[in-house]
């Protein structure tokens, strides 16, 4: 049984699976899928041409699916935001679909965004991504697994960010941040995501191997295709090589290294 408060406005073609609660003032429009076990508290606003995954929370104020801030959209565009299974949307996040027909905004499964964050439209997110309050993700970003955003970072358009990369509060990521990697605050890559290493379920030779790599590419003063060789010549695992293809795949280059930790060419 669905638990929906009657002053809930939804749409008659609205799709909803089984056991939802939806709050006081809750707006679900036409072509909305919402999967079994999702709450919506009050005043959320579900925006046509979006997709629920099962057991999701979205929190007071959130708008999902909304229109994109873009002069290209063209209203009644036929454009979708997924969002996956147990995915947490706090208070007042903001999710914009794409400009572009058949266009897709994708959040992924066991995604966690605090309060005040905005998606922009065409983003990618994946699985199991925590992005900290006010973080602002523009348009066309791609954010890998595991991911862990701090609060009031400012991402620009068509930038990456790897698979359990780190990144410090306030930062402004103008440039692709590399798989498992820890951005301090000063905008400057400062070696391995350790603890979240740790937490993902990594050993310590598996840690030492991605340290080394991270070093060798971002500190030993080298050109790409001499760290390459290095981290090659180590022993390529699983996750260094996902460190070189991404590295390989950029088109805005990379944060750069912190100048202070910087040591002499080997």
């Amino acid at each position: 049984m669905n638990k929906i408060h009657p002053t809930a406005v939804i749409s008659s073609n609205a799709v909803l699976g089984d056991n939802l609660e939806i709050g006081p003032y809750a707006v679900i429009e036409d072509n909305v899928e919402i999967g079994d076990g999702t709450f919506v508290d009050s005043h959320v606003k579900i925006a046509r041409f979006t997709k629920v995954g099962k057991r999701c929370r979205f929190y007071l104020g959130a708008l999902v699916g909304e229109e994109p801030q873009d002069h290209r959209f063209k209203a009644g565009t036929e454009a979708w935001t997924y969002i996956g299974d147990d995915t947490t949307i706090r208070e007042y996040v903001t999710i914009h679909r794409s400009p572009f027909k058949d266009g897709v905004t994708r959040i992924g499964s066991k995604c966690l965004l605090m309060a005040f964050v905005h998606i922009g439209h065409d983003a990618v997110v994946g699985d199991q991504v925590t992005i900290a309050n006010h973080t602002a993700v523009s348009g066309h970003v791609v954010i890998e697994n595991q991911a862990v955003l701090s609060g009031y970072i400012l991402i620009h358009q068509f930038c990456r960010i790897g698979r359990l990369a780190m990144l410090g509060g306030r930062t402004i990521i103008t440039q692709d941040v590399p798989p498992f990697c820890m951005l301090a605050e000063n905008n400057c890559v400062c070696g391995p995501n350790t603890i979240g290493l740790r937490r993902a379920g990594f050993d310590s030779e598996q840690r030492a191997v991605i340290r080394n790599a991270i070093k060798t590419y971002f500190f030993h003063g080298l050109n790409s295709k001499n760290a390459f060789r290095k981290i090659t010549e180590a022993g390529i695992t699983p996750e260094t090589e996902h460190f070189i293809e991404f590295i390989k795949q950029t088109s805005r280059g990379l944060m750069s290294g912190d100048p202070a930790l910087n040591v002499k060419r080997d």
